[in-house]
């Protein structure tokens, strides 16, 4: 009977701890699987913080990257809008005058910066402003320019349908290209043009114009530069002359028209502020009408840009 009793006993711990037992598995079981539910969990956070990483990654890859290819294909990109690649030329764009839109575009290239300046604008200028610095004389801010006698072309437009044609001209040959206005809806006075040079530190300022005469029979192409005694920047009168000889040269040869010659002058408010290599080109008379109507034809912005170009190319040779 005792034995009896015994192994009863011992059978029911026996039973008992077989019970126990799968509630012992299932609860390690169950904090397993919740570690692993946790670490599951962690995993898909990290994993998507590092998506969330790359994604942003590769957005700021697409801007670099669209960015570039806008400058490659000569699509204007504000100085104000630079972006790291060029962070070594940001330096020269910071100027002192209030940024306006259509000014001082930047196109980057790998060559000689030229900036490139056409002429007068929409409306005038009347205000004042010293005609060199320091200097007491004082003389309008910016005119309109003069207009074409027998095609009714207006100076500043053809100014910038040269200037937009000398800017594509000179990507493609790989200069880096600023141009001082891209609209005629402007307000820059030419002390303020020059001093946008200034700030870029242009290897080269080409300031395009048009010429006028009371006499009709007046024609062909001249351009500008400074004397050697000129007071504020005679130190650089012959690099200017240089260009200015340069540009006149090919520009004729490009073009057939009539070649003048090379005037020095120091009167000239957008010469005397410079601290570049600058020339005024002259491209021809608008009161003549021989002249006007081939600056005011369809094929003239591209001749005289081709012109202007390899001037600019033998400047640097």
């Amino acid at each position: 009977m005792k034995k009896t009793f015994v192994l009863f006993l011992c059978l029911c711990l026996l039973l008992c701890g077989c019970r126990a037992l799968p509630v012992t598995t299932a609860s390690t079981g169950t904090t397993s699987k919740t570690a692993t539910q946790t670490d599951n969990r962690s995993e898909k956070t990290t994993t998507t913080s590092e998506s969330t990483s790359t994604s942003s990654q590769t957005t700021e890859s697409k801007t670099e990257s669209t960015t570039y290819s806008s400058q490659t294909k000569t699509d204007p990109v504000q100085t104000t809008e630079k972006t790291a690649s060029t962070s070594a030329t940001a330096s020269k764009t910071e100027t002192s005058r209030p940024a306006q839109s259509g000014t001082g575009i930047y196109y980057q290239g790998t060559g000689p910066v030229v900036v490139i300046d056409p002429g007068h604008q929409l409306k005038g200028n009347s205000d004042k402003e010293p005609n060199a610095p320091g200097s007491d004389v004082m003389k309008t801010k910016v005119m309109s320019g003069t207009y074409g006698r027998f095609t009714g072309l207006t100076e500043y437009e053809l100014n910038l349908r040269v200037a937009l044609a000398l800017r594509d001209e000179l990507i493609k040959r790989g200069y880096t290209v600023v141009m001082i206005r891209e609209t005629n809806e402007v307000d820059i006075s030419n002390a303020e043009r020059s001093q946008i040079a200034n700030d870029y530190e242009a290897d080269a300022f080409i300031r395009i114009h048009a010429n006028g005469s009371d006499n009709a029979s007046v024609n062909g192409c001249e351009t500008i530069c400074q004397s050697r005694s000129n007071p504020y920047n005679g130190d650089l009168y012959d690099e200017s002359r240089r260009l200015s000889q340069c540009v006149l040269d090919a520009f004729c040869k490009s073009t057939g028209i009539k070649k003048r010659s090379v005037v020095e002058s120091d009167t000239m408010t957008g010469i005397n502020w410079c601290r570049t290599p600058v020339t005024i080109i002259e491209m021809g008379f608008m009161t003549n009408q021989t002249d006007d109507e081939f600056m005011a034809s369809q094929s003239f912005p591209a001749i005289a840009a081709k012109g202007i170009a390899d001037g600019i190319d033998a400047f640097f040779e």
